[in-house]
């Protein structure tokens, strides 16, 4: 017994692959915008480019769709795909996911591990990560909320040339914490 059609279940329907940019018959507009190389930039009818695209033996495609005209290259599509995937993975690479480091003081942090502490979060913020500090209060301690208090502000006027504090001192729980965040460097 055969198995009725189903349409889109049916195992011999194929599927187009959908391609990211519009090329040759697909672009649907009476007039294009054609950039690129070995080719005058300019307004010319879809009719005029797909003409130069063959006489060229390449593809004419759609670049930029929300433009009025929109704009269109003759380029070989395949190595154009090539091109910007490899362009997107370069980008990829050299961006970095910035971390959060984390800085732990309790309310009777001395100077030196103050002054020690301090210079690990100007390394981490000249690395480009985030730094969470915070004053841990244990037991008792809960009652200098103060000294908690003051002890992050003066660690955000330490860090002010490397950092920008986020918000001022806050509790969470049994924690006081801030965050600073790295100043954007000037481009010279």
């Amino acid at each position: 017994m055969a198995l009725p059609n189903r349409g889109r279940f049916n195992p011999n329907f194929r599927r187009q692959v959908q391609q990211e940019h519009r090329t040759n018959q697909m672009i649907r507009v009476p007039q294009v915008r054609l950039v690129g190389d070995n080719v005058e930039p300019g307004v010319y009818s879809t009719f005029d480019a797909m003409k130069m695209a063959q006489e060229k033996a390449l593809d004419l495609v759609e670049i930029s769709p929300n433009a009025d005209p929109p704009v269109c290259r003759i380029i070989d599509y395949n190595k154009f795909l090539y091109e910007k995937r490899k362009k997107e993975k370069e980008m990829k690479a050299k961006s970095k996911a910035s971390e959060v480091k984390e800085i732990r003081f309790t309310p009777g942090t001395d100077d030196h591990d103050f002054d020690f502490k301090a210079k690990h979060a100007e390394k981490f913020l000249q690395e480009g990560n985030k730094v969470k500090a915070y004053v841990q209060f244990r037991g008792r301690a809960i009652m200098f909320k103060e000294r908690g208090e003051l002890l992050l502000l003066k660690f955000a006027e330490r860090l002010g040339e490397t950092g920008v504090l986020e918000g001022m001192p806050k509790m969470e729980g049994k924690r006081m914490l801030v965050i600073f965040a790295p100043k954007a460097k000037k481009k010279a």
